[in-house]
C-alpha cells in the first residue's frame, strides 16, 4: 500500500477545502506568491504539520513531476474527533481504555503498537499533530492492518487530551521511570488512559505534572529500558489481566 500524495498548490488547497486528512505538507523553502500565501494561511487555519524543505526532496516526494513548490500527504485513514469518541465508548458501557502516544516518531514502533492495541480493546488512540510517527504503508503493514480497525484521534497537544479525558473521569497513567510505583500497583479496572513516551526522551516532563499517576516496569537486568511497543504490551497486558477479560 503506498501513501496518497498530492502536488502543486491550487491541488492541495482544493484538498484540504474538501475536507481530506492532510498528514503533513511538504513547501519549498522561500517559495512566494499569491497561491502560496492562500495554503499557508490555510494550513495554519486547519493546524496541518509542515516542512519547509529543499526543491531536491519535492522532486524525489512528486516523484519529479511539476509541482510547484509543494507536495502534500493524505492520511491513509480518518482521524477520529477525541471528545465524540469518548463519548461514543461512554455510551456502549464498556470501562475505557484509551492509549496515548507522547510523539512516539519511529513507524515500525507505532505499527507494532497499534496491533497491539488492537489486541487488548483498546478504545482509541491518541496522538499529537506534530511530533508523531506517520500513519504510512510502513506504519500499516506492522500494525498487520489494525490502524484499520482502532480508532485514532489527533490533538494539537497531549495535554489538551489528557485534560478531556480526565474531565470525563478517565484516569491518566504515565509510563516512566520517574516514580517508585510499578504498574502492578496500578488499578486498571477503572476507566483508564495509558500514555507511552517518545523513543528517546519518553513523556514530556510537562506532560508528567499533569497525569493522575505515574508507574514503571521493574527492570532486573542490566538495561535500563525497554523498547516502547514492548512496554506498552506490557501495560496493555496487565490492564487486560485485571479487567479479566
Amino acid at each position: 500500500m503506498e501513501n496518497t500524495t498530492i502536488f502543486g498548490l491550487r491541488s492541495i488547497i482544493e484538498a484540504i477545502r474538501n475536507g481530506s486528512t492532510i498528514q503533513k505538507v511538504y513547501l519549498q523553502k522561500g517559495l512566494r506568491g499569491n497561491l502560496f500565501f492562500e495554503l499557508d494561511a490555510l494550513i495554519k487555519k486547519e493546524k496541518i504539520a509542515t516542512s519547509y524543505v529543499p526543491v531536491e526532496k519535492l522532486d524525489r516526494l512528486s516523484k519529479y513531476n511539476n509541482h510547484q513548490g509543494s507536495v502534500a500527504i493524505i492520511s491513509p485513514i480518518e482521524f477520529r474527533d477525541l471528545e465524540e469518541l469518548v463519548q461514543e465508548v461512554n455510551e456502549k458501557g464498556t470501562t475505557p481504555l484509551f492509549l496515548i502516544l507522547d510523539q512516539i516518531s519511529d513507524v515500525r514502533n507505532f505499527g507494532a503498537i497499534i496491533r497491539t492495541a488492537e489486541c487488548t480493546g483498546v478504545n482509541g488512540i491518541i496522538i499529537q499533530q506534530s511530533g508523531s510517527a506517520p500513519i504510512n504503508a510502513e506504519t500499516i503493514k506492522t500494525s498487520a492492518g489494525a490502524a484499520f480497525k482502532v480508532p485514532i484521534s489527533r490533538v494539537n497537544h497531549i495535554k489538551d487530551a489528557i485534560y478531556l479525558l480526565q474531565s470525563f473521569g478517565i484516569k491518566t497513567v504515565a509510563a516512566t521511570e520517574k516514580t517508585d510505583d510499578t504498574l502492578y500497583e496500578v488499578d486498571f479496572k477503572q476507566p483508564t488512559a495509558i500514555i507511552m513516551g517518545s523513543e528517546s526522551k519518553g513523556v514530556n516532563p510537562s506532560v508528567l505534572k499533569v497525569v493522575d499517576q505515574k508507574a514503571k516496569l521493574p527492570l532486573l537486568g542490566e538495561i535500563e529500558s525497554l523498547n516502547v511497543s514492548v512496554a506498552c504490551g506490557a501495560f496493555l497486558y496487565e490492564a487486560v489481566r485485571q479487567r479479566g477479560l
